[in-house]
């Protein structure tokens, strides 16, 4: 793969100086930012204007499950624009209709009705506006190690440190540390232990917090950006039977997990859990064009039969979304995709992933199945001492800084959060892209080590 554009510099600068004068960017300080120009993508690379390749192993924002530019979309997406480009949510639409049918043959259970959103972080509002309305309660419970959007109500769900300048502590949340035993908040020594000790914390968060208060809890199937940390054998099962319990409704987010990422069509089949609710976004189209969406079980469905559900969006199942949707689950299908994601982390990422860690002193611990990977790095294996601080920012990151630009010297584009790095390519990446990625992460490392102890 070589870049389809002869480089050239000056465009670049163009293109960054006016984004520089013009774009706002998400997550940032605008003033501290010096964003790459990308002059186009293909697979699993992109490149810049100079001519620069790199490997994306952050799959844009996870979201590129079948890589860039896939031509069977991109016709998909040029066809429906010839035909209707948009129309408004309230009408029956052919494509919209075989993307919600699509959708609903793949979900778990009795997940057949699909409310379409615009992402993830809006498919996330509208779950929990619906759980609270079907049970009269107001309280939703989240864990600690967690993401799920920017809006108002998916910020205060979130659990990490971008929650903080937006929580007013007034939205009826309330967190719960969930299973994570390599840095167990249970002290526990064995993955039995973990998920024992953090079912008896839930269902003892719950009794607290007074279980008819509390209309859901939310949880990533796999949580994502917190760190890609597999649930032990049990605990999602368990979490079900709590919320059977006491009523609540069960909400799993499968914005990042979703649409072939793990190895399943949906992670939840890796657990055998059926949810009342599943939010997806990203991967159900690649990201192509923006969609996401709730899949909704039949008893809450049932619920606004007759009662008008109080939510919409101007841009529901937008006909060149649901296109790219359509195109999107027919090239997984037909090119065995979620099977290729399976195969692709058993046989390569995850032993790659482990022989690093056996080799260098910054990798505390690897975790992940199918194209979902996160590595812990470390200052001291024994310790367990994150290699730089929670939310480290300035110098205190530095470590971590050195990291990424060693990895973007060797032509990876690494995906990194706090002490983490993610190996999170597209779903359909190659044997040979994905051992390039490792050899890529193999150097980048060194520079890790660096800073152990």
């Amino acid at each position: 793969m070589t870049p389809h554009v002869v480089p050239d510099p000056a465009a670049g600068a163009a293109v960054k100086a006016a984004d520089r004068a013009h774009v706002f960017h998400s997550w940032s300080a605008q003033g501290l930012i010096d964003p790459l120009a990308v002059a186009g993508a293909e697979g699993s690379y992109f490149w810049d204007y100079d001519g620069n390749r790199y490997l994306d192993f952050t799959s844009g924002l996870v979201y590129t499950n079948i890589g860039y530019q896939h031509p069977r979309v991109v016709a998909a997406i040029q066809e429906q624009a010839a035909k209707l480009t948009t129309f408004a949510p309230a009408f029956a639409i052919d494509v919209r209709s075989e993307a919600a049918r699509l959708i609903a043959e793949r979900t778990p259970g009795d997940l057949d009705k699909i409310f379409f959103t615009n992402g993830g972080a809006e498919a996330v509002e509208n779950a929990v506006r619906m759980a609270r309305l079907h049970t009269g309660r107001h309280k939703v419970l989240s864990a600690f190690r967690s993401y799920h959007g920017a809006t108002s109500t998916a910020i205060n769900l979130t659990g990490d440190p971008r929650r903080w300048a937006s929580d007013t502590g007034s939205a009826g949340v309330v967190r719960f540390w969930a299973p994570f035993l390599y840095r167990s908040a249970f002290y526990a020594e064995n993955e039995a232990q973990e998920c024992e000790r953090a079912l008896t914390h839930l269902e003892d968060t719950i009794a607290f917090e007074g279980p008819g208060t509390i209309a859901a809890i939310i949880l990533e199937t796999v949580p994502g950006t917190a760190g890609i940390m597999t649930p032990p054998p049990g605990y999602l099962a368990g979490v079900r039977a709590i919320c059977d319990k006491y009523g609540i409704v069960f909400v799993l987010d499968e914005v990042m997990a979703g649409f072939g990422r793990t190895g399943k069509w949906f992670a939840a089949e890796h657990f055998d859990v059926v949810p009342d609710l599943l939010t997806f976004a990203k991967g159900v189209n690649s990201g192509y064009v923006p969609l996401g969406g709730v899949a909704i079980s039949e008893k809450i469905a049932a619920t606004f039969d007759k009662r008008p559900f109080p939510g919409g969006l101007t841009y529901s199942g937008h006909p060149l979304a649901c296109a790219a949707a359509v195109a999107t689950i027919q090239v997984m299908a037909d090119e065995k995709v979620v099977e290729h994601a399976a195969h692709i982390g058993e046989t390569v990422l995850g032993p790659g992933l482990r022989d690093l860690a056996e080799r260098h002193p910054s990798v505390g611990e690897v975790r992940g199945m199918g194209t979902f990977w996160a590595l812990d790095l470390v200052k001291d294996k024994e310790t367990r001492e994150p290699l730089v601080p929670y939310n480290a920012t300035g110098e205190a990151n530095a470590p971590m800084a050195a990291f990424g630009a060693a990895a973007k010297k060797h032509g990876l584009w690494p995906f990194i959060n706090m002490n983490r790095t993610h190996a999170v390519p597209a779903c359909n990446v190659s044997e040979a892209e994905a051992k390039e990625g490792l050899a890529a992460l193999d150097a980048a490392l060194t520079v890790a080590d660096e800073h152990t102890a």
